[in-house]
């Protein structure tokens, strides 16, 4: 039986108040009040639900929730996923594989410049491994930051490093929420299903790469000039320890093995168990940092995991549930004819270029925050992308890699660059930095847009949908 089309007073438009009131929140806490809490835009998403069913028309309102809770169970399989990432980047946090950078740093008497390069691939290292951007900075800046601009490091090229480092990670990282969510909302036309997290990591990687070098580059090139100080020897000598890198091994054998067997679940399974084996055996963990009992809490890295992962649970799971009442209305269906129907919409490279605008725009008005707004355009990037016969693994990565480029650098409209800004206060041999300092050196985001933007006006690593979901070069035809 055919569903009746959720109404509203005023007309389908109407269908988007959620998304205007989520968005005010977004921008109320993460750029007016500086707040960045994933529970705070959640509470902003699920108000947004409360109050646009009051502007259902008359038996309507049953169907609204009903609507809410079809696109809140599209989250299942996300939120199964990123609780259990959430105890592998809780592993390796607790490890303190940044420590194990620093001593290398060290040992190759690196300074100025080539510090600020060898910052950024660390911290990409990290970020890859812990799947968290915004957990690596805050880990990251009290180590590198600090011994950085005492080695010769331009102050904001360095704040710049270590934010694109952690951007890397999102991009990147088989375990990162952003991951999980580009993939999830990517749903394959020829097969059910939707994209393979391991699939789609293995198809960005030269994405990624090509963007993450020239990065590196342009970091050694501007990233010195800094004023040489004392106290870095300090600095390095209490935050290094070489055994810390071993905790490489866990990280490569998941990523292998999400990438060769396209199975998240297995690599996590599989990074958990040596991790923790290797962890304990060099003694970087110890039984009670993986389970125990403190102050009558549960603790160690398996709780703090799924712990750490509830607000963003709960922000995917009300944003999804927003989704849904944009499809009962038919607002996405509108959408997307709209843009399918305009000039961008008669070839794939104007598809993916009204990709690239969305996603930016979207990502743009939620502040920066990334996880939100894939979940939000995702559902039309989808729609656009099938239509096109655009194979999914090539939807998720323009999706993903578009709303962690260039639009995460705008000064005043990104949480990343307002963190990255807050971090670098409190030191007494350097003043903190401005927005529009740190935003000047967000060269991975400036480089991966750049890339991505080749990418859709050559067609180089575009794929359409085949039989049985493979990917192809060319379009088959209808």
């Amino acid at each position: 039986m055919e569903k009746k089309k959720l109404e509203f007073k005023g007309g389908w438009s109407v269908a988007f108040l959620p998304v205007y009131i989520f968005l005010f929140f977004c921008i109320l806490y993460f750029v007016v009040l500086k707040a960045f809490e994933m529970y705070a835009l959640a509470m902003g998403a699920l108000t947004a639900l409360l109050i646009s069913a009051l502007f259902t028309k008359k038996g309507h309102y049953e169907a609204y929730w009903e609507a809410v809770y079809r696109g809140a169970k599209e989250a299942v399989p996300v939120t199964i996923l990123l609780l259990i990432i959430g105890m592998f980047s809780a592993m390796i946090k607790a490890a303190n594989i940044s420590t194990g950078f620093v001593w290398l740093a060290d040992r190759l008497h690196v300074g100025g410049g080539l510090f600020t390069a060898f910052t950024f691939f660390a911290v990409c290292v990290i970020a890859s491994a812990t799947g968290s951007s915004l957990g690596t900075m805050f880990t990251c800046f009290p180590i590198f930051y600090a011994a950085g601009i005492l080695l010769g490091s331009d102050p904001a090229a360095l704040a710049g490093a270590i934010v694109c480092g952690g951007i890397f990670g999102d991009n990147l990282a088989p375990i990162s929420d952003t991951t999980i969510i580009s993939a999830g909302t990517q749903e394959y036309t020829k097969k059910s299903g939707f994209a393979d997290v391991g699939g789609c990591v293995a198809s960005r990687l030269k994405y990624s790469l090509a963007a993450g070098i020239i990065s590196f580059v342009l970091f050694w090139i501007f990233g010195g000039g800094g004023t040489l100080g004392t106290g870095a020897e300090d600095i390095l000598r209490e935050h290094r320890n070489p055994a810390a890198l071993v905790m490489l091994v866990p990280v490569a054998v998941m990523l292998f093995t999400a990438v060769r067997t396209r199975n998240i679940y297995k690599a996590i399974t599989v990074g958990l168990i040596l991790g923790t084996i290797v962890g304990l055996a060099f003694h970087l963990l110890t039984p009670e940092s993986v389970l125990s009992i403190q102050d009558g809490a549960p603790a160690g890295f398996l709780t703090d995991g799924v712990n750490g992962m509830i607000a963003t649970i709960t922000l995917v799971i009300s944003v999804y549930g927003i989704m849904g009442v944009l499809t009962a209305a038919g607002a996405l269906e509108k959408i997307t004819d709209l843009i399918l129907n305009s000039r961008l919409g008669q070839s794939s490279r104007g598809a993916e270029t009204a990709m690239m605008l969305g996603i930016s725009v979207t990502t743009m008005f939620f502040g920066g925050v990334t996880s939100a707004s894939m979940a939000t355009f995702g559902k039309i990037q989808n729609e656009i992308g099938k239509r096109a016969g655009l194979h999914p693994y090539r939807r998720a990565n323009l999706l993903d890699g578009f709303a962690n480029s260039i639009v995460l650098a705008v000064p005043f409209l990104s949480v990343f660059v307002f963190i990255g800004s807050s971090l670098t206060a409190g030191y007494e041999y350097a003043d903190a930095l401005s927005v529009t300092q740190v935003a000047g050196f967000m060269f991975y985001c400036f480089s991966l847009f750049l890339v991505l933007l080749f990418s859709v006006f050559t067609g180089w690593g575009r794929t359409y949908e085949g039989e049985n979901g493979r990917p192809e070069k060319a379009r088959p035809p209808h």
